[in-house]
């Protein structure tokens, strides 16, 4: 995408909508299932070229997921028709929603956006090193029953073939979420492969969604050939978190699949069942 006038990234406004909602799970303090589902969405665009957001609000909805990170999404920018993306999912899923841009583009403005159903308590737009685009990593903070706090970070790492600058973008993530004392889940397009020091920086203190070996391929949708869309949850088994706490986390993966959905977007969905254990 051509980059057009920036609004200050460092200065860079958050809209969040806190619906009314129900939770999907039942859960408690020290033990909560949560049903994650990534997905570059190409701002609805399609395949087939069409612009349609009830066929992805489908494919989202299939899911039945407790929390959703989504890249590449538009706020009312005219080539997709002057939606607020991030509004419109919120609404028509049922769902609390965020948004934060990355820039000005087309009438609007492009970049991320998260839905949850718990409610979202603080959103934060994470500055990173500025590769062909500007990025940021939206970080998400909710409350989920029981008043346990959990951070979501959600990145759209650089795509080009150098791999410092999309390097440098996943190091200052990673050293974000561990100086904090929340467990947190670390999704979205990677724009990198398993076996990169860009994934490798992710391997100590965290927990990987893995896929089926069968099934792990993400881009492109209708003829996958990489790997470059994950999940990984913070801490690890055995880890602390980086501030002094009362309390030590662990995640357990019950679940991951990648969802054959080969028009909606270029990329596929990601889903991820995860247990969240807490303990004294």
């Amino acid at each position: 995408m051509r980059r057009t006038v920036l609004a200050a990234v460092f200065a860079l406004s958050v809209s969040v909508l806190f619906a009314s909602t129900s939770c999907a799970q039942d859960t408690s303090s020290d033990n909560t299932t949560l049903r994650v589902l990534t997905y570059n969405i190409k701002r609805g665009y399609g395949n087939d070229r069409v612009t349609d957001l009830a066929r992805t609000a489908k494919v989202i909805e299939a899911s039945r997921p407790d929390l959703v990170a989504l890249q590449e999404v538009d706020e009312n920018c005219r080539r997709s028709g002057g939606v607020d993306q991030a509004s419109w999912f919120g609404e028509k899923l049922s769902m609390h929603h965020a948004f934060v841009p990355f820039m000005d583009y087309d009438g609007g403005r492009y970049g991320m956006a998260v839905l949850s159903r718990f409610p979202i308590t603080a959103v934060d737009a994470l500055p990173l090193p500025e590769g062909r685009e500007p990025r940021v990593a939206l970080v998400a903070t909710m409350k989920l029953p029981g008043e346990q706090t959990l951070k979501m970070i959600n990145v759209h790492f650089d795509y080009i073939s150098d791999d410092q600058v999309r390097f440098e973008q996943a190091k200052k993530v990673r050293d974000a979420i561990v100086s904090g004392s929340d467990p947190a889940i670390l999704l979205g397009d990677f724009n990198d492969q398993p076996h990169s020091r860009t994934l490798g920086l992710f391997e100590e203190a965290f927990v990987e969604a893995k896929k089926p070996e069968g099934n792990r391929l993400t881009y492109a949708s209708d003829d996958p050939k990489r790997e470059i869309d994950f999940l990984f949850a913070y801490p690890a088994a055995g880890e602390s978190t980086g501030k002094a706490s009362s309390e030590s986390f662990a995640w357990q993966i019950d679940h991951v699949e990648v969802i054959d959905e080969p028009v909606a977007s270029d990329h596929r969905p990601v889903l991820s069942v995860l247990r969240l254990q807490a303990k004294q």
